[in-house]
């Protein structure tokens, strides 16, 4: 049995920027990775968009850690020279029975302290964008991308220089709470661990390590996992508009949208495909090419003039959800010992979008609910 003073578990971007806080705290960190290497599955499967913190409800989590979280990624990727660019986004509204809901969304944004937001017509957003078709829409001048693989690096690399470790290849298969308490032990292939902080930040597998911990309540306290895929399909040819452009946003997902990596390349997507609930046992990320043709009928929405043939599955992600289909989205879960009792204990469950723009404010977070 090794004593260390603290373990992450999961080295995903969460993860990563958990060890960095506690390191910079001056706390012994062991990070446990599953994978060969850091980042390798959600953090490593979307976007690369930095949120501007528009579509959560209203003092939820989500809109205060992604509001934080933007301007927190922003200053990082200035200090530390990590890619990035403030491109901008439009959500849009291509008929009239979305205008009240884009009406809504906008006020939404605002409320949430993204202040940066105006209402445009259709017009103005086609001269902006003249690929594009709507009658309305949101510009949202701070939302952004990123290198979000340097991002990470950038995380670890603070975490070790502040005396954290990364140890790849090591699953955790369970735990127990120990000393009355005060200290949790976690086996990890064939090490075993004695820590007085642990965080779980296992993402896809966060609720099957949590159940694995004896000690901790998992009835009464661990939800039911649950698993979207999202699709991505990249474009042959130049990127048909200069900013990002997103459709109304749909249930689990924000929409079908445009976006582009700081080469140009487009991409469109995610969609939303609904797992079973025991694809966690043998995950796989093979991209479904008979939804090709639901992807051409989404994007000619706003994109009229996207040519047949123009479109080829590239790679996908799978959201670590904690509600199923057909059911309003649920918030992020910071879960500390206020809640379940465990000393030093903290769970991440449901850190899907915006988790990447929000991983440095979800750090604080769970500092916060550490600290009690």
């Amino acid at each position: 049995m090794e004593k260390i003073e603290a373990v992450v578990i999961g080295a995903g971007v969460v993860g990563l920027a958990c060890a960095r806080a506690l390191a910079r705290r001056g706390i012994e960190t062991l990070i446990l990775e599953r994978q060969e290497a850091f980042g390798t599955e959600t953090s490593a499967r979307n976007s690369e968009v930095v949120h501007a913190g528009i579509y959560y409800p209203t003092g939820s989590l989500k809109a205060r850690l992604c509001v934080a979280g933007r301007d927190a990624i922003y200053a990082y990727c200035t200090e530390r020279g990590i890619a990035h660019r403030r491109c901008g986004k439009l959500i849009v509204a291509t008929d009239a029975s979305q205008l009240d809901k884009l009406e809504a969304l906008y006020r939404q944004g605002l409320a949430n302290g993204v202040a940066d937001l105006t209402m445009i017509g259709g017009d103005e957003a086609m001269a902006m964008e003249p690929n594009l078709y709507c009658i309305a829409a949101i510009s949202s001048p701070s939302t952004g991308i990123f290198d979000s693989h340097a991002y990470m690096l950038a995380l670890l690399g603070d975490a070790e220089r502040n005396g954290a470790m990364l140890a790849v290849q090591s699953p955790v298969s369970g735990g127990r709470v120990a000393n009355n308490g005060s200290r949790i032990e976690i086996s990890a292939g064939d090490t075993r661990l004695s820590a007085r902080i642990v965080i779980n930040a296992a993402g896809l597998r966060a609720t099957q390590v949590a159940r694995a911990l004896d000690g901790y309540d998992a009835a009464a306290y661990c939800p039911t996992p649950h698993y979207a895929k999202g699709n991505y399909y990249a474009l042959s040819g130049a990127a048909p508009f200069t900013q990002l452009i997103y459709p109304m946003p749909e249930i689990g997902g924000t929409g079908l949208h445009f976006t582009m990596d700081l080469g140009g390349q487009a991409r469109f997507g995610p969609d939303v495909e609904w797992l079973p609930d025991d694809w966690i046992a043998h995950p796989e990320y093979s991209v479904d090419g008979t939804r090709t043709d639901s992807f051409y009928t989404k994007i000619r929405s706003y994109w009229p003039a996207l040519a047949d043939g123009a479109l080829a599955p590239t790679y996908c992600g799978v959201r670590p959800k904690i509600h199923g289909p057909e059911v309003a989205a649920t918030d992020f879960v910071i879960q500390g010992p206020a809640i379940h009792g465990v000393p030093g204990l903290v769970h991440l469950f449901g850190i899907e979008s915006p988790g990447l723009t929000s991983s440095m404010a979800i750090a604080d977070a769970v500092m916060a609910a550490l600290d009690g």
